[in-house]
C-alpha cells in the first residue's frame, strides 16, 4: 500500500475532527446577536482566528497520528 494514501487519510480525518470541534466551540463563528441589555463581547481579530484553526489542526492531526 502506497505511504501517502495513509497520510492523506489521517489528514481528511484530522481535518474533519477539527471541523466538528471548531464548530462544537464556534471558533471563527460570529457571536449571534442578542437583544436586551449587557455588553457584547468584543470580536475577535481574524489573525487570532486563524492561529486558532491552525493549532487546532495541528492537535487533531496528532491526535490522529499518535
Amino acid at each position: 500500500m502506497d505511504q501517502s494514501l495513509g497520510a492523506r487519510r489521517n489528514e481528511d480525518i484530522a481535518l474533519d475532527l477539527m471541523k466538528f470541534i471548531a464548530s462544537t466551540v464556534h471558533i471563527a463563528k460570529p457571536a449571534a446577536g442578542s437583544t436586551g441589555f449587557g455588553a457584547s463581547a468584543a470580536p475577535q481579530k481574524t489573525d487570532d482566528q486563524v492561529n486558532q484553526i491552525l493549532e487546532l489542526y495541528a492537535r487533531c492531526k496528532k491526535a490522529v497520528e499518535g
